[in-house]
């Protein structure tokens, strides 16, 4: 069995639903059978870069993905808004407006740092009594929307161009979870008096994740044919590098996989990652000494962790 983490340097025009099955099939192709897969966040099919696929034991950490910061890089064509948001819908509003130079950093420095609200595209995944928005907007349902808070946390470089007698202006930005780029996009320039989308949006990290220990799906491909996978594959400790690890003796790893409660441990309060040698055993919470599990792993000493 194999247990850790793919690191997917997604590539444009492929969905996350896509990218699960790629890795299934290089898993397959390596010899490892009918591993339980999953994704860590979704990202559009016109957006590339992180997405980190968990892999048997490691997908009960997926959720942990969906709630991590996230950087990403982004380019927004100003003058046209279309329905998705980006290069793949109509236009459905225009203006002649565009920003001065500068006019984009002054903007997300007053106006998008720190919490706001944003409104999700109705092109988007959010579930709305039991349906993708995207599916009720694609039938031509007018798909209300409701805000919700998010974070900036910070802006890193910026860039601008003119194209096409257009103003694009490219984005660094990290930001807590639940963040749409493409509304973020939409609504600096409204703030600026203008219209826009998004015409390039690339995830530079997801958690602990970054593009170096990303692989494109051509190279996950031959590493899959040939012997390389296994160096592809990285721990799933790799997912949990921000929490400290509670070294068990194996009465007490004995334990903890039976459920019992531990009482009398000297760490402190907080969430750890308690282990057996190498091999985790589970996420468990301490609370005035006494440990409950968060999360199980089905891994026994004896097993090869990856």
């Amino acid at each position: 069995m194999v247990h850790g983490w793919i690191i997917l340097d997604k590539p444009l025009g492929l969905g996350s639903t896509q990218a699960v099955s790629a890795v299934k099939r290089a898993l397959r192709d390596a010899g490892h059978g009918k591993a339980k897969v999953g994704h860590g966040g979704t990202l559009d099919p016109l957006a590339t870069g992180v997405l980190p696929i968990a892999i048997g034991e490691a997908t009960k950490l997926a959720g942990r993905m969906l709630d991590a910061t996230k950087t990403y890089a982004f380019a927004v064509r100003f003058g046209r808004q279309t329905d998705t948001l980006d290069l793949e819908g109509q236009v459905v509003a225009t203006s002649d407006v565009q920003p001065e130079p500068g006019a984009v950093a002054r903007v997300v420095a007053d106006r998008f740092t720190g919490p706001i609200e944003q409104i999700p595209p109705a092109y988007s995944a959010i579930l709305i009594d039991g349906r993708r928005a995207y599916d009720r907007a694609r039938d031509g349902e007018d798909v209300p929307m409701q805000p919700r808070a998010v974070t900036i946390l910070h802006w890193g470089a910026i860039t601008e161009a003119d194209v096409e007698g257009e103003r694009e202006v490219t984005l660094t930005v990290t930001v807590s979870k639940g963040t749409y780029i493409r509304s973020l996009a939409r609504d600096i320039a409204l703030a600026l008096g203008t219209r826009g989308h998004v015409t390039m949006l690339r995830r530079l990290q997801a958690g602990p994740f970054t593009l170096d220990t990303a692989i494109s799906l051509d190279n996950l491909r031959d590493a899959a044919m040939g012997t390389g996978l296994k160096n592809v594959i990285l721990p799933m400790e790799a997912g949990l590098v921000d929490i400290p690890a509670l070294d068990l003796d194996p009465d007490q790893a004995r334990a903890v996989r039976q459920g019992r409660v531990l009482t009398g441990l000297p760490q402190t309060d907080g969430l750890w990652l308690a282990r057996s040698g190498l091999v985790p055993v589970a996420l468990v919470e301490l609370s005035d000494g006494a440990l409950r599990v968060e999360r199980g792993f089905n891994l026994p000493d004896i097993a090869k962790v990856m």
